[in-house]
């Protein structure tokens, strides 16, 4: 499920357009040095990783360079993963205590004893432990310096950074278009005096706000009308830590009236469900607001492949052009929401329009 098929959970980040000579050969030989090799380096090692391909995740080999799909590269993060569940740790260190006391002839167990006593049943359960093997898509443009990674974990986005730096000398900066290094049509500055921890909830909202203002079309300014609906599920949030709180609104209109009146409280939505409609085409996604991640993304319905591989092909590509205009008609309507943001219409106009509408709620 995924980038050939199903719906799609992904992070953006942007690699260097400085490319290697000879790219093609370069990105060959690094894939294949790095690619996933079914030994731990010992068995106290917890974790082991590489590349595999993207339609056989057993093919380590890229013997025949499946991987290549026009400008575009498609291959998977292979994760094994040893795992001691807590409770059998727990139970094996306290049968461990007991028989020390027992054979101590001791009433108590010193710490220092009780960490060496655990740390020797770690190392035993983990020497016998089978890994738990996990698969990650990734579709990378070097051209264009665009990377997709199909996970939200911060746990995965960190070992397929420090994968991918180690396999091919690039280190990937996690996008979103708000950091100013990726600011596209807004001037850098501009973006840079906004906190970059609230600016994607703020956009939310405002998008939320112009859904309704004219029954579900949004402008682009040059580009035209886009439709969009938030549906069944919002989740917003105030405070940061331990100290926040949360408010799920849920539903067939996702507690619209609800969710306005937690915007009145001062939370913010930190996700949505959404629905968007351009050029015939419809998409729907859960949108995270604080890094611009997309989340069981459904592409418009397309048919099924049948057994001709260059129809087959082509039906991927067609995934990948509907994936990327998804992301980049957000990016635009976020694009659309600086602007405004930017200029005098949004103390004199937009501001005042955004008050009524939550006083109003449904």
């Amino acid at each position: 499920m995924g980038l050939l098929k199903g719906t799609l959970t992904f992070s953006q980040y942007r690699t260097s357009s400085d490319l290697p000579e000879k790219f093609n050969e370069f990105f060959d030989q690094r894939i294949k040095k790095h690619a996933f090799q079914n030994v731990f380096a010992s068995m106290m090692e917890e974790k082991a990783m590489g590349w595999t391909g993207i339609e056989n995740i057993l093919d380590a080999d890229f013997q025949f360079a499946r991987y290549a799909w026009g400008k575009y590269l498609l291959f998977s993060l292979r994760i094994d993963r040893k795992v001691i569940p807590p409770s059998l740790l727990k139970i094996r260190c306290m049968e461990a205590e007991r028989n020390y006391l027992a054979s101590q002839e001791k009433k108590k167990i010193h710490r220092l004893q009780r960490e060496e006593i655990r740390e020797r049943i770690r190392r035993d359960l983990l020497s016998s432990a089978s890994p738990v093997p996990s698969f990650f898509e990734a579709c990378w443009s070097p051209t264009d310096g665009r990377l997709l990674l199909c996970s939200l974990s911060e746990k995965i986005m960190d070992d397929f950074a420090e994968h991918f730096k180690e396999s091919f000398d690039q280190i990937p900066a996690l996008y979103t278009p708000w950091d100013p290094r990726f600011a596209g049509t807004i001037a850098p500055d501009d973006i840079a005096q906004f906190d970059p921890l609230v600016i994607g909830r703020d956009f939310l909202t405002w998008l939320w706000f112009k859904s309704e203002e004219r029954n579900g079309s949004v402008l682009i300014p040059g580009r035209g009308d886009v439709a969009v609906e938030f549906i069944r599920r919002i989740v917003l949030e105030s405070g940061e830590g331990e100290y926040s709180e949360t408010v799920v609104c849920q539903g067939l209109h996702a507690g619209l009236s609800e969710g306005k009146e937690a915007l009145r409280r001062g939370k913010k939505i930190k996700e949505a469900r959404i629905k968007l409609e351009r050029d015939s085409n419809q998409w729907e996604f859960t949108f995270k607001a604080d890094r611009f991640q997309f989340q069981s993304l459904k592409l418009p319905v397309m048919p099924e492949p049948d057994d001709n591989e260059q129809d087959r092909d082509g039906l991927i590509m067609e995934r990948i052009y509907l994936l990327e205009t998804a992301i980049e008609t957000m990016v635009e309507l976020f694009e659309a929401f600086m602007k405004v943001r930017l200029s005098p219409r949004w103390d004199n106009e937009e501001s005042t329009g955004l008050k009524r509408w939550l006083d109003r709620g449904i």
